[in-house]
C-alpha cells in the first residue's frame, strides 16, 4: 500500500517543474516578442522620417535648380543684349561661372544647404536687376546716338548735294573761263598777228675791200668783204612802239647759216642760228634800217644762190636773196 503513493507525489512534482517551467518560457517569448515589436516600430519610424527628410530635401534641391536655372536663362539674355547695345559683360562673365559652379554643386545632396543657395540666389538676382539699370541706360545712350546718327546722315546728303551742286556751278564756270580763256588767247593771237611787223624793200649790197658798196645783187666773191643788208619797217598800229630784236639769218647754198658764233633764236618751236642780231627803236614810220654781216677771218663765199631771211617777234617778217659768182 505504502509503495503506490510514493510515486504519485514524483509524478506530482515533475509536472509541477514543467508546467513552471512552460510559463517562464512563454513570458520570455512574450517580453522578446514585446521587445521585437518596438524594435520593428522604432525602426520602421525612422525610416518613414528619413524617407520623408530625403523627399523634402529633393524638393527642396529641385526648387533650388529651377530658380538657378531661371537665373541663367535671365542673365544670357541680359548679357546678348548689353553686348548689342555697346556694353561690356566681363562682370557678368564672372558671374555666370559662379552660377555654373553652383548649379554643380546641387550633385552632392549631402552638403545640399537651401538657405545658403536662397542667399545666394537672391545676389544673382540683385546683379540681374543692377544690370537692368545698365541696360536701360545703354538703351537711352544707344537711342541718342541713333538720333545723332540720323542728323549726321542728313547734314552728310545735304553736304553732298551742295557739294554736287558746287561741282556743277564749278563746271559750268570752269567751261565759262575755258571758253573766255580760248576766246582771249584767239584774241591775242589776232592781236599778235596784226601786230606783226613787215620788212619791206629789202636791199643786199657787197661792201669790198675799199669799204665801196656794191649793188645789183650778185657779186664776184672777191669783192665781198662784208654784206649790207637793209629794209624798211612798215608802220602798223597794232605793234608797240618798243625796242624790237631783229635776226637775220642768211643761208648758204650748200645751207649752211653764215654765222659766227653769234648764238640763236627761237622760230615756231626750234632754236635756229643766225647771221646778225639788231637792235631796233621802232617807230611805226616806215623806218629804214640797215645791218652789216662781216666775215671773221679768211673766208671764201661758195659760188651759188645765198637766201636771206628776217625774224622779229617769232615772225618771219621778210625775205630776199643774192648770188656769188
Amino acid at each position: 500500500m505504502d509503495g503506490p503513493n510514493i510515486n504519485t507525489s514524483s509524478t506530482q512534482s515533475g509536472a509541477t517543474s514543467i508546467g513552471n517551467i512552460l510559463k517562464i518560457f512563454g513570458l520570455t517569448a512574450t517580453v522578446a516578442i514585446g521587445v521585437l515589436s518596438y524594435l520593428l516600430y522604432n525602426a520602421n519610424a525612422k525610416a518613414e522620417k528619413t524617407l520623408a527628410d530625403y523627399d523634402k530635401k529633393i524638393g527642396e534641391i529641385t526648387e533650388i535648380q529651377y530658380r538657378l536655372d531661371s537665373v541663367s536663362t535671365q542673365l544670357d539674355a541680359k548679357m546678348a543684349e548689353i553686348k548689342n547695345l555697346g556694353g561690356t559683360v566681363d562682370g557678368l562673365e564672372k558671374t555666370r561661372l559662379h552660377l555654373m559652379k553652383d548649379l554643380s554643386l546641387l550633385k552632392n545632396t549631402q552638403d545640399f544647404d537651401k538657405e545658403s543657395f536662397d542667399q545666394r540666389i537672391e545676389e544673382y538676382k540683385a546683379i540681374l536687376n543692377e544690370k537692368d539699370q545698365l541696360i536701360a541706360q545703354l538703351r537711352a545712350e544707344n537711342e541718342t546716338l541713333q538720333k545723332e546718327k540720323g542728323a549726321l546722315i542728313q547734314e552728310k546728303e545735304s553736304i553732298f548735294k551742295e557739294n554736287n551742286d558746287l561741282k556743277a556751278e564749278r563746271s559750268v564756270l570752269a567751261s565759262s573761263m575755258n571758253e573766255v580763256t580760248s576766246k582771249n588767247d584767239e584774241l591775242r593771237k589776232k592781236i599778235h598777228t596784226a601786230s606783226r611787223l613787215r620788212a619791206n624793200n629789202i636791199s643786199i649790197s657787197a661792201i669790198n675791200q675799199r669799204g665801196k658798196i656794191l649793188e645789183g645783187g650778185s657779186f664776184k666773191a672777191k669783192n665781198v668783204e662784208q654784206l649790207l643788208i637793209s629794209f624798211n619797217l612798215a608802220p602798223n598800229a597794232a605793234a608797240e612802239q618798243n625796242t624790237k630784236e631783229v635776226y637775220v639769218k642768211i643761208s648758204a647754198p650748200d645751207g649752211i647759216v653764215l654765222s659766227n658764233g653769234t648764238g640763236v633764236f627761237q622760230y615756231d618751236g626750234k632754236d635756229l642760228p643766225f647771221s646778225i642780231r639788231k637792235v631796233v627803236d621802232y617807230t611805226s614810220n616806215d623806218q629804214k634800217v640797215e645791218a652789216i654781216y662781216s666775215s671773221r677771218g679768211e673766208f671764201s663765199y661758195l659760188s651759188g644762190n645765198y637766201i636771206v631771211e628776217i625774224f622779229a617777234e617769232g615772225f618771219k617778217i621778210g625775205e630776199s636773196s643774192f648770188s656769188i659768182r
